[in-house]
């Protein structure tokens, strides 16, 4: 698909925009003084395929935490500040990577500026976060609660910066909205040239939140907009990138094992389901760049999936193991998983 071509900026040297690869983030949910416990989280969220990790910042013990957690971990880290700007200044000099605030909630120009040189100093990126919560009073009035008002919000806080010559700037906008967040983030796109962090913000829980952000995150990514995700889930932060990583694949965003099973129907003789979770869980994190299908009867099943690069079809007592549609044996429907599973091992190691 055609990507937007935006700016590219950098931070701890991952390209964000530009057409380059869509990095997944999360945000840790421990308290960030507690630095410990901060850089375990963060282990886990590297380990689970996270490259950006966003850490609040909310008070002075948070801030004094910031050097110790830098120099335990080479992640690209970004501080999430609001209203005091002396806390962005904290975590300039702790080596923080990224720092999101909102010029316009930090309080005079001058402010502004100090945080701008310090960044520009450091060669760090400012992100400006806006979302349905944080619209000015008199934007509300003027359009209502809609995308005019969040892209013009936006747009109100890239000029601050600009006006202090720092352009090194990425833009998010989110809603709880998926409609609104979508028509926003359509609407910066074709306003501004900055790389664009995308998400559903509060979608809540799993089942819920992975929807409204499939929902929202895949429209735009369609559309070829979109520089990073952000998939926000009630829940375990490594869910949220998980979600985010199989969003990618699912849209051939991302390399991977890209995973295809028919739904069950009455011709189905073997446990679809069941052999169909197993192969999903046991080649999830595989790195290889293939298609493998999981398919519910030997009538029709390699031709549904021929453009599979893997497969398997069952049937009563027995199925069929193929490539690219092509029968290559039969085996017992109780040893399809394992049968599907050693082939592309074997042919992939």
């Amino acid at each position: 698909m055609k990507r937007r071509d935006s700016r590219t900026i950098y931070v701890r040297g991952l390209p964000i925009g530009g057409r380059n690869p869509i990095p997944v983030q999360s945000m840790t949910n421990t308290h960030t003084e507690d630095a410990q416990a901060t850089l375990t989280q963060i282990r886990s969220l590297e380990e689970a395929g996270c490259q950006i990790v966003r850490l609040a910042v909310p008070n002075r013990l948070a801030a004094r935490a910031l050097p110790e957690i830098r120099r335990g971990t080479d992640m690209p880290l970004v501080a999430d500040i609001h209203f005091d700007y002396t806390l962005a200044l904290a975590a300039a000099e702790a080596g923080i990577d990224k720092i999101r605030i909102n010029p316009g909630n930090i309080g005079s120009s001058e402010r502004v500026r100090l945080v701008a040189d310090a960044c520009r100093d450091r060669g760090i990126p400012i992100r400006i976060g806006v979302n349905s919560g944080s619209v000015e009073k008199e934007l509300l009035e003027k359009y209502g609660l809609g995308p005019r008002a969040l892209c013009e919000s936006a747009l109100r806080h890239v000029k601050m910066l600009e006006d202090c010559s720092f352009e090194d700037i990425c833009i998010s906008v989110k809603a709880s909205d998926p409609a609104l967040m979508v028509e926003t983030n359509r609407l910066l796109a074709e306003s501004c040239p900055y790389p664009l962090h995308i998400g559903v913000t509060e979608a809540g829980t799993y089942r819920l939140g992975v929807l409204k952000s499939a929902a929202g995150i895949g429209s735009l990514l369609l559309d070829g907009i979109g520089d990073t995700i952000r998939v926000s889930l009630t829940d375990d932060p490594v869910e949220e990138v998980r979600v985010g990583t199989e969003l990618l694949r699912a849209l051939g965003l991302r390399s991977g094992v890209r995973f295809i099973s028919c739904p069950t129907c009455g011709r189905t003789e073997y446990d679809l389901i069941g052999t169909a979770r197993e192969v999903e869980e046991r080649l999830r994190d595989r790195p290889w760049n293939i298609t493998v299908a999981v398919m519910g009867c030997v009538v029709n099943g390699p031709g549904e999936a021929s453009h599979a690069d893997y497969g398997i079809a069952g049937g009563k007592g027995e199925g069929v193991l193929f490539k690219h549609g092509v029968s290559v044996g039969r085996v017992p429907s109780d040893r399809l998983a394992d049968a599907l599973v050693e082939l592309i091992e074997r042919e992939n190691a």
